[in-house]
């Protein structure tokens, strides 16, 4: 397993942290939007749905090996909800773990995304132990390309039409980075 003081990240304006109860509205208000869940693999139906998931969140322990885990973005002056943050965990160190992470609309293009992925990919490399970090990301998702590409990721691979996300037949991206290659 992988610990991070009750797997908290702290950044200088964010605490990425469990999610809690009190934030299925909030989540399910920015999940369910349709501009900000376009290229989300999980859009939910309802409250009830969210609510589950965040109680399966909590039964699981943080960096359980092949699983996901969420985190929720805070901003740490007000505490207020800005999104989510999830790593999906790999099997072995060996393997690469994978990063992403869903914002609310108001709280988009503020740097939050960048910030929550620096401290990750410095957490991931240099206190777990990883070798290489990646990310998928829908071509026609511009603004998380260039975010995997600000952070010093390479594009790999573009993997025409080979996911089928909701009914239709989409591209796939493939960002990485290895720990040799992270600033310091």
């Amino acid at each position: 397993m992988i610990s991070t003081a009750g797997a908290i990240i702290q950044t200088t304006r964010l605490i990425l942290d469990p999610l809690r109860d009190e934030d299925t509205p909030t989540v399910f208000a920015y999940r369910s939007d349709p501009a900000s869940s376009r290229y989300q693999g999980w859009k939910p139906t309802d409250e009830a749905e969210v609510a589950q998931f965040i109680a399966d969140q909590r039964a699981q322990p943080f960096g359980t090996p092949d699983s996901w885990c969420q985190l929720a973005i805070r901003h740490r002056a007000s505490g207020d909800l800005l999104g989510d943050f999830g790593a999906h965990f790999p099997p072995t160190l060996q393997d690469p773990i994978e990063f992403g992470l869903s914002l609310r609309p108001d709280a988009q293009r503020q740097g939050f995304a960048r910030e929550s992925m620096e401290a990750a990919i410095d957490i991931a490399f240099n206190r777990w132990g990883y070798r290489r970090v990646v990310a998928s990301v829908d071509p026609r998702n511009t603004a998380s390309a260039a975010l995997c590409r600000a952070l010093g990721m390479r594009q790999e691979a573009h993997h025409v039409e080979s996911y089928l996300f909701r009914g239709e037949w989409v591209d796939d991206v493939v960002f990485a980075l290895l720990a040799r290659e992270w600033r310091k």
